[in-house]
């Protein structure tokens, strides 16, 4: 590969601090470029970091291998985490990897290994220079400056940045200064939630998850369980809700017993077993609409922004999102600093053209699996999934 540094002796901003705008800066840093992540939160440990995530060998663990953290990694990932079980609607066990060994070769094109969130973000934040991150920057907007852009944020500070990257996620600001194209209602809401001290406070559900990963499916509807490393049980249902309920649900996310009311309506048909998840207060509960960018969208690159991640092509909930967005990383990287490119512009064009031709391609596998996800039949098509029926026929016949 040719080493072709566009941004010698040029200031980055990286609008938003996860892993896809932590894996960029990590990237750019290894090539000696000047980058600042600009996050909301107050600090690292400012918001619960949600779910488990799997990291998959060609996106998510590509991105650690490239940006030298595999002993980070290693140190901090999930061995069989990764194991899932299939139940039905009354936690019946239908399909299990419980009792297979941990995965544990991350050289394997296989590999899909586990780890929470917050401890992710953490190693990735570890590796930064010094002062890279700037805690407590809300964007509120851009205004050019030159070649560059003038950034301003909720606190009343101004920033001078010759490129800016946007990877502040599926609610980005800083995407209509790229494209006006708008994200479209998927028909699917999810309601996430964490329960703290899961063995206490869900015993049930935390033995049946048994570290792992649980993926209950029953008549067009799912729920998923994540046992996470300092001991709380991450879940989501995963539903299908007109948009005008996924706008505005009536319920206040803050109310355990609200949210619990509507579970019971729109779970009545499942096991009372999933109530554990709402029979203590050391909780939290929040609704997630999922929205997605057409697969076909395309716009003029510039010569001085882009995006990343869910702020370029939000993923439906398949797992692929955290993935994807690190991936992009690696190429938005390559394409600044290693490939012959003559200029930003046409870097960012290749990066662009690239990024938008790999995720829509991932991004409708995602639909089509969500959408059998929801199936009136999805227990049995992931029956199928995880345990494809034998083929008709054979070497014999």
């Amino acid at each position: 590969m040719i080493t072709n540094n566009l941004l010698t002796g040029k200031q980055v901003a990286i609008i938003g601090g996860g892993p896809g705008g932590l894996t960029l800066a990590r990237l750019l840093q290894q090539q000696g470029v000047s980058v600042k992540v600009y996050e909301r939160d107050a600090d690292p440990s400012y918001r619960q970091q949600g779910s488990t995530l799997d990291l998959h060998y060609e996106s998510g663990l590509k991105a650690i291998r490239l940006a030298g953290l595999m002993d980070q990694f290693k140190q901090s990932y999930r061995p069989g985490a990764e194991r899932i079980t299939l139940v039905d609607n009354n936690a019946v066990i239908r399909y299990t990897e419980r009792d297979q060994p941990p995965g544990t070769d991350l050289e394997s094109p296989d590999a899909r290994p586990e780890i929470d969130r917050g401890p992710l973000r953490d190693l990735l934040i570890a590796s930064l220079q010094a002062d890279t991150i700037v805690w407590g920057a809300q964007f509120t907007g851009l205004t050019t400056n030159g070649q560059g852009w003038t950034l301003h944020f909720k606190n009343g500070t101004d920033t001078y940045a010759d490129l800016v990257v946007a990877a502040d996620g599926a609610n980005t600001k800083v995407r209509p200064y790229v494209t006006p194209i708008t994200r479209i209602y998927s028909g699917i809401t999810i309601v996430e939630g964490n329960i703290y001290n899961a063995a206490v406070n869900a015993p049930q559900l935390w033995q049946l998850t048994n570290g792992g990963k649980i993926f209950a499916h029953w008549a067009g509807k799912t729920l998923v369980l994540s046992a996470k490393a300092e001991g709380s049980l991450s879940f989501y249902t995963i539903t299908r809700e007109p948009e005008s309920w996924a706008q505005s649900p009536g319920i206040n996310f803050n109310h355990k017993d609200e949210v619990f009311a509507w579970f019971k309506t729109r779970f009545a048909d499942w096991s009372a077993i999933w109530h554990e998840i709402f029979e203590t207060d050391d909780s939290y509960f929040v609704h997630r609409p999922q929205y997605y960018f057409p697969l076909n969208q395309a716009w003029q690159s510039q010569t001085n922004i882009t995006l990343l991640g869910d702020a370029a092509h939000q993923t439906p909930p398949s797992g692929d999102g955290v993935n994807q967005a690190m991936l992009d990383a690696v190429e938005l990287c390559d394409a600044l600093c290693l490939q012959s490119h003559h200029s930003l512009q046409q870097a960012i064009a290749a990066y662009e053209h690239s990024m938008l031709t790999r995720t829509a391609a991932v991004n409708q596998d995602a639909l089509h699996m969500v959408d059998a996800m929801l199936s009136d039949d999805n227990l049995q098509f992931m029956l199928d999934f995880f345990c494809p029926p034998p083929t008709e026929g054979g070497a014999f016949d």
